[in-house]
């Protein structure tokens, strides 16, 4: 579940290794090229945490973080 807090979408995600955390992260890149909307994130092992705000917006929440976010979750539907 995304969670919006200091002007940022925020969602942890984890998988069964890193192999599948990376796969992830993957087709979050190739979407996120898609959109021309780019996350912050970050991995550890299993766990990948992404954030999303709109930098062009002033680093706040706009409808692109949040068609981007449904978009991600999609993949992991």
């Amino acid at each position: 579940m995304w969670t919006e807090q200091d002007n940022k979408l925020s969602r942890t995600f984890e998988f069964n290794n890193f192999v599948e955390a990376f796969g992830f992260m993957t087709k979050v890149a190739i979407l996120a090229e898609k959109m021309d909307h780019h996350p912050n994130w970050s991995n550890v092992y299993h766990t990948v945490i992404i954030q999303l705000s709109t930098h062009d917006a002033g680093d706040i929440v706009t409808d692109k973080d949040r068609t981007l976010a449904a978009a991600i979750d999609e993949l992991v539907a």
